[in-house]
């Protein structure tokens, strides 16, 4: 896939009060759990010893997916403390270190970078999707991700429109819940993470890491029996109270979906498997803290608002944003009855990917 043909919906930038920086908590959470499994991970699987190290080595980190906002930064800080502690621990002289902060182009590169903090390392941007290949060969020795991989490198083409609008009587769960329109969304992404898996692999030296995060759907469970199915559905219904007040068409209301797929675990071992690049080092779900409390409705409001303001603003065109959101804004007992109710809930495994020997 080339990289061209990637479309971009980069998270809301800035650092305001609607900013994925001000409003991502959720993700704060999942890189939090983590901490000590990316640790576990560096400490004991990284391969250090055959890479010809000497004084001038240099280890090169990479976080896909970086957005904006302090997730990142505490992300690639465990990352370092895990590496100092393993080359200490080694008696080897602590190397440079040299991080790569990658998202869309479209990303707000100058907040983050303005919010870098005081660090023990050489940052640098590389803005491009992470669905195709971003660095030389051979060069990078952890690749870090959590909370993206999720997101396709487009929304896959359905020719169901007219049938998905009766089926849907108004719902953007639309063509997501149908049968055909389902497998075309795992179609894409497996297609995209196979693209993943095998540019990583090109990448990253014999014996580096890739560590990653991923929501999946509970095994057996419909997406639209799931917490983020319901929430694709509540946009969608709202979507289209708009419609019928005529403050959107129709027809954008009907072609509007959010280019994301959540695989079943086993869904996820099988690509990994096939792809025969990795050997897979661990697995496992992640206690991620936030699923466990309850939050007022604005906060879940704004997370949503955060996560997908540019894809709504580029489909419905920006200037209708703040009209979308208002409406939205006023369905908080319907939000907490999503999140407070008896769905179920998604699940986030954690996953350590060793980068087999080319040999």
């Amino acid at each position: 896939m080339a990289v061209d043909e990637v479309v971009t919906f980069p998270m809301m930038g800035g650092d305001g009060t609607c900013s994925y920086a001000h409003n991502s908590q959720f993700q704060r959470g999942t890189v939090d759990a983590a901490k000590e499994l990316v640790r576990e991970a560096i400490v004991n699987k990284l391969d250090v010893g055959s890479y010809g190290y000497d004084n001038s080595y240099t280890v090169r980190i990479a976080d896909l997916g970086c957005s904006v906002g302090p997730n990142t930064f505490i992300s690639v800080q465990n990352i370092i403390e895990a590496l100092e502690f393993k080359f200490q621990n080694l008696s080897l002289p602590v190397p440079d270190f040299q991080v790569f902060f990658n998202d869309h182009t479209e990303n707000d590169f100058n907040t983050l970078f303005r919010t870098l903090p005081p660090r023990k390392y050489y940052a640098a941007g590389v803005p491009g999707s992470f669905h195709g290949r971003l660095f030389p060969k051979s060069t990078l020795h952890v690749v870090n991700s959590f909370n993206a991989m999720h997101w396709l490198s487009k929304t896959p083409k359905v020719n169901m429109l007219e049938k998905s609008l009766e089926w849907n009587q108004g719902s953007i769960k639309c063509t997501r819940f149908m049968k055909g329109v389902h497998e075309t969304f795992q179609a894409q992404f497996r297609s995209d993470f196979e693209s993943i898996l095998n540019a990583r692999a090109e990448e990253l030296v014999p014996g580096g890491l890739m560590v990653f995060s991923l929501i999946t759907g509970p095994s057996g469970i419909p997406f639209a029996d799931t917490v983020q199915g319901a929430t694709y559905n509540f946009l969608g219904s709202c979507l289209w109270d708009l419609a019928k007040m005529g403050v959107i068409s129709e027809e954008k209301a009907r072609t509007f979906n959010v280019p994301a797929y959540f695989p079943y675990v086993e869904e996820l071992e099988s690509l990994i498997q096939r792809n025969g690049h990795f050997a897979m080092e661990r697995m496992q779900q992640l206690d991620q803290p936030m699923r466990h409390k309850t939050f007022p409705a604005q906060f879940y409001l704004s997370h949503l608002r955060a996560v997908l303001e540019g894809l709504i603003g580029k489909h419905f065109g920006e200037e209708l944003l703040e009209n979308i959101f208002n409406h939205i804004n006023t369905k908080e007992a319907e939000i907490l009855s999503i999140h407070n109710g008896k769905l179920h809930k998604e699940i986030e495994v954690f996953v350590v990917l060793k980068r087999i020997s080319k040999n």
